[in-house]
């Protein structure tokens, strides 16, 4: 594995392998059932979020704290960004600190990639723009491998704003990495045959804009909402819950043993309605949640093993 975690584009299967089950060894930790782990003592890190975030920036501060290291928070309305600094600058101070690594979110598609060219400490990416959000690719694999075992051939659904979406750009990544099939849903302004080659298994990703047609022989359902803050609403008419929101009549369409994923914030009467979204244990979205904590957990061990004993390690 790189110095560093920027994306799921790339990373081999071999790789997310030994993070999903050092994952899986981490949840009795994530879950508060056995005493945390001391892998992080005497480590800082630095979580710098510069767009919105509850589950990310909570999950990253509750892993640091699960593996016994300390964690401080930067966000824009608080930081010099705010007085014309840039986002490598504002960085590369946070490093001088004596930091040992730096979580970045931003709304600049490769921001946290252009703070890893310039820093020595490992970067975890956050969410960048429209481009990943390694982490959540990686819980998501997490939590489908949990409820469904072996990936492959696996039939997975994915409905919404996938133009907009960093989780559906790591989710397809990741899946067709594990051979799943991925059924990308939505209207057409929002979902094209191009998403079908983000990826080197366009074989695997096919393209649909009739969320009714495809339900019966689904194996997973992630439902994504409609990013407003980056001009998607506009691209949207119509009555968007009539067309894709998931209610408790489409629902009932998905096999017995299907679960229903989304990555928050839910939109509820939206994309999903609330007894899909709260019922159990088909809705996996609050085990999403716990699964997080683990796989942050085992990206900061693992970042933070090959990165030394000091932040000046060079990469």
């Amino acid at each position: 594995m790189a110095k560093d975690f920027l994306q799921i584009e790339g990373v081999s299967r071999a790789e997310l392998e030994l993070l999903l089950d050092d994952a899986s060894k981490n949840l009795p930790i994530a879950e508060q059932k056995v005493a945390r782990k001391e892998s992080l003592a005497g480590r800082v890190v630095a979580n710098m979020f510069f767009e919105d975030s509850t589950r990310t920036r909570c999950s990253f501060e509750t892993a640091v704290h699960r593996l016994g290291g300390e964690v401080f928070n930067l966000t824009e309305s608080g930081s010099s960004t705010r007085k014309g600094e840039s986002l490598v600058d504002t960085a590369l101070n946070v490093e001088a600190m004596g930091v040992s690594a730096i979580v970045v979110r931003t709304s600049v598609s490769g921001g946290a990639a252009l703070v890893a060219k310039r820093v020595r400490c490992p970067v975890i990416n956050a969410g960048d723009g429209r481009h990943e959000h390694p982490t959540q690719g990686l819980l998501d694999l997490l939590t489908l491998r949990e409820a469904l075992g072996r990936l492959d051939g696996r039939v997975i659904a994915i409905v919404g704003d996938i133009a907009n979406s960093r989780v559906a750009r790591s989710a397809i990544h990741a899946l067709t990495t594990f051979a799943a099939r991925v059924r990308l849903v939505g209207p057409p302004t929002l979902v094209s045959e191009a998403y079908r080659h983000i990826t080197t298994r366009p074989d695997l990703v096919s393209i649909h804009h009739d969320l009714d047609a495809i339900l019966h022989d689904l194996d997973a359902i992630m439902m994504l909402r409609i990013q407003n803050e980056r001009a998607a609403g506009g691209s949207v008419a119509g009555d968007y819950r009539e067309m894709y929101g998931l209610t408790p009549a489409r629902a009932a369409q998905l096999p017995g043993h299907a679960i229903v994923l989304h990555p928050g914030p839910v939109n509820r009467g939206v994309e999903i309605d609330d007894t899909v979204a709260d019922d159990l244990p088909r809705s996996r979205i609050l085990r999403q949640v716990t699964q997080g904590v683990a796989a942050r957990m085992a990206v900061l061990e693992r970042v933070l093993s090959q990165a030394g004993t000091t932040a000046t390690v060079a990469a």
